[in-house]
């Protein structure tokens, strides 16, 4: 083997290692590396990139050029981008996705999905749901797993500025590749509708829009898909037990009275639906004061209440996972994109959202495929 020979192979070797930021697989794998030729110690390299003006192409530029600069024998590196052909997109799209023409699938719902997909939801508006969501995701992803925040509330979609999403979703044929946020994939309907238009909408629409955000994006591999629902027991509460009957449900309540009785039905449309109950969250349950005391401007006891009335009428434990007190910081997190487990991860809000992250990081394991050890007698 000559010695460019080699040196090629080593380049194919250390872009093998490199990832597509959108779809998280080796770009040498997906069909990306075009040609690569060595001359005199100067690569030239192009990469194939899915569409043109990829948001994704300066971190691409930037992590094939560190895999390339550890390769013996390169000296220089010339890196060109060009765009997949229509045939080439169909092709990763195949690869992706299976035979392509073929209606898409909910990826969640087969049987060898580990995915474990929490329905965040609330009887009444105001009580905090959106903001968990994001501080949830926020908590499970710095804990190493893969996740995915599906803004399911249609009308009131807010997941975009509270995560800080800037980008717009790709289109790769009938794929649709979500853009990312603190190394969560995100989608919302806010990234199809200009500046702050309305959403206005009836029912099968609603039912159409969430079903593309579940089957048309590809959100790959992940450990966690959380969906922010809007308020009560409408339209998507059902199309969600339709689309992802495995879905569990963690219901957000505040700690007073009228609140909880309002949760309490939005948690038991389980009963109708069949679907399993994670627990309840209780949002705003004291206020920590300069001195250093805690007052319940909201009250006390809704969480436990709503959890108790859930675990009668499911006929199964129904646990609350936590309690989270007011913090200013955690409004002004969603108002700049920087959830508050991030950004200040040692306050009393965030340990007590990370405990509750704790107890829903547990990962399904499929034994589809896998040898068990067993043997005839």
């Amino acid at each position: 083997m000559s010695d460019n020979a080699a040196v090629v192979e080593a380049v194919h070797e250390a872009l093998s290692h490199v990832n597509d930021p959108e779809i998280r697989r080796p770009i040498t794998e997906l069909g990306m590396v075009d040609t690569v030729t060595v001359e005199g110690g100067r690569l030239s390299l192009t990469i194939l990139l899915t569409v043109a003006g990829c948001p994704m192409r300066d971190t691409l530029q930037r992590d094939i050029a560190a895999a390339v600069d550890a390769v013996d024998g390169v000296e220089e590196l010339a890196l060109e981008f060009g765009v997949m052909t229509e045939q080439q997109r169909a092709d990763l799209q195949v690869k992706l996705r299976g035979k392509a023409g073929a209606e898409p699938v909910i990826p969640f719902n087969l049987p060898e999905s580990r995915t474990r997909v929490f329905a965040i939801a609330s009887g009444k508006g105001g009580v905090g749901k959106s903001s968990m969501t994001v501080n949830l995701a926020a908590a499970l992803a710095a804990k190493g797993l893969s996740v995915g925040v599906a803004d399911a509330d249609i009308y009131g979609h807010s997941i975009p500025r509270m995560l800080g999403v800037e980008g717009a979703p790709t289109q790769v044929e009938d794929m649709i590749m979500p853009p990312q946020a603190h190394g969560m994939k995100v989608i919302s309907i806010g990234m199809f509708t200009p500046g702050n238009t309305a959403v206005v909408w009836r029912g099968p629409m609603l039912h159409r829009a969430l079903q593309q955000f579940l089957a048309d994006v590809y959100w790959g591999e992940l450990d966690v898909l959380l969906l922010d629902l809007p308020p009560g027991t409408g339209d998507i509460a059902i199309s969600v037990a339709q689309l992802l009957p495995t879905a569990e449900l963690v219901v957000v309540t505040t700690p007073q009275q009228a609140a909880a009785e309002v949760a309490e039905r939005a948690g038991a449309i389980v009963t109708q639906t069949h679907q399993k109950l994670a627990g309840v969250v209780e949002n705003m349950s004291w206020m920590e004061l300069p001195d250093g005391s805690h007052i319940e401007p909201f009250g006390s006891g809704g969480g436990k209440v709503v959890a108790e009335a859930l675990t009668r009428d499911v006929g199964a434990e129904v646990p609350l996972l936590g309690q989270v007190p007011l913090d200013p910081k955690l409004r002004e997190g969603g108002d700049a994109g920087m959830p508050l487990v991030l950004s200040d991860p040692d306050c009393e809000a965030s340990r007590a959202i990370r405990a509750i992250a704790d107890q829903l990081a547990v990962r399904k394991v499929s034994l589809a495929g896998k040898q068990l050890g067993l043997s005839p007698v």
